[in-house]
């Protein structure tokens, strides 16, 4: 009984040396890095980790230096098993969270709450990708070794090994998707065609990038909806990235008007109102007419703000702005339709017309020279002969 006291004793004594050793050095870390971000990480991310893992260690020596009476007993492997399996998952959480640490600190060299971000974002995509993909790797890592500890499994071993290939192969066939996803976010955050923080056009949704994983992509819609897309879809598929040079950006707004519209006046209200907008980034403001059928014209509004967001609430605020002042100043210059009342015979100057040259009459059969692409004209018989050819075209006439 009192070697099983004396043990007791040792494991308690082991695990408070084993805190009080851990509390110093965290404060000494704390005090000495007030004015280092890589130190005041360590102190806040690597903390509670690193007093686990010293705690755990520090118990599972005391247990093996105080039982040597219990030498080849059944309690005494299977503690020493379940403490030595204990000291690789809290080494492995200790080694994730100090390169939680390195990527954080990383991070923290670059600001998104910039106009300019391109690069920042460029670099927060690229260390979450990897993030994710180190903490995995430790996770299968340390399962790995901890299942090594176990005879019956190094027994497999040689039996593994020797089926592995026909194993890679069946489990490729069977995360073939899977895979297929990892890989592609790996692309996405080497390749800088898709970041943190982007706005894009998917689906027919417009919205930003909010969360970029090695298996999915999560867009957030404008309205607060959530897409959720694999990331295959951005290797496969072509979508819209309106931040991807920079974050600036150019939108439009269409008006159908009468052909009355003073393009002009307009033009000179748009830039009134553009200059008085904080919205307006200073670098487009043009107002053109792009189409002119169909009994009206067609009046675009090109526009440019410092990012996505801006620019919707300023399209908007064009639309609305260029309506009012089209109901309000210009309203003979509203969309409108006309129709002609009278026949040939009226004799109101728009009604009727005189030709200025005399009209020919056709006789019974004859086609009019403008209703016919082959013939009829010297460039009709051309373009006759080059699609008909010479020969079937005198047999035609024939």
């Amino acid at each position: 009984m009192q070697r099983y006291v004396w043990t007791i004793v040792a494991v308690l004594a082991s695990a408070a040396i084993a805190l009080f050793v851990v509390e110093v050095v965290h404060r000494v870390i704390r005090r000495l890095g007030r004015r280092s971000l890589l130190m005041t990480e360590l102190t806040q991310h690597a903390h509670r980790s690193f007093q686990v893992a010293a705690t755990v260690l520090a118990v599972h020596f005391a247990v093996r230096f105080s039982t040597g009476y219990a030498v080849g007993t059944p309690w005494r492997q299977v503690v020493l098993h379940l403490l030595v399996l204990a000291v690789i998952a809290t080494a492995a959480w200790l080694v994730a969270a100090l390169l939680v640490v390195a990527e954080d600190t990383a991070l923290a060299r670059f600001r998104v709450d910039v106009p300019d971000n391109r690069h920042a974002r460029r670099v927060r995509t690229q260390v979450v990708i990897l993030r994710r993909l180190t903490i995995a790797v430790i996770v299968v890592l340390t399962i790995g070794v901890m299942l090594m500890t176990f005879p019956a499994v190094r027994g497999i071993g040689a039996g593994v090994l020797t089926s592995a290939g026909v194993v890679g192969v069946v489990a490729a066939l069977a995360a073939q998707s899977l895979l297929g996803n990892v890989f592609a976010g790996l692309q996405l955050a080497f390749s800088d065609a898709v970041r943190l923080d982007d706005v894009v056009v998917v689906e027919g949704e417009w919205g930003r990038i909010e969360e970029l994983t090695l298996s999915y992509v999560v867009v957030q819609i404008w309205d607060d909806r959530r897409l959720i897309l694999p990331t295959s879809y951005f290797t496969s598929k072509p979508f819209q990235n309106w931040t991807r040079t920079e974050a600036a950006v150019l939108g439009t707004a269409e008006f159908d008007v009468d052909w009355s519209i003073p393009v002009q006046a307009m033009r000179e209200e748009l830039r009134r109102l553009v200059e008085s907008s904080e919205l307006w980034d200073g670098r487009v403001c043009v107002l053109q007419v792009t189409d002119a059928t169909g009994g009206m014209v067609k009046v675009r509004a090109l526009v440019s703000a410092a990012d996505a967001g801006s620019l919707w609430d300023l399209r908007c605020l064009v639309r609305e702005h260029l309506v009012a002042w089209v109901r309000d100043h210009r309203p003979t210059a509203m969309p409108r339709l006309r129709t002609e009342v009278g026949d040939a015979g009226g004799d109101l100057p728009w009604q009727w017309v005189q030709p200025r040259r005399p009209v020919r009459r056709r006789t019974d059969g004859e086609v009019p020279d403008g209703a016919r692409v082959f013939g009829g004209s010297d460039d009709g018989d051309a373009r006759s002969e080059a699609f008909v050819g010479p020969d079937e075209h005198v047999e035609a006439r024939r």
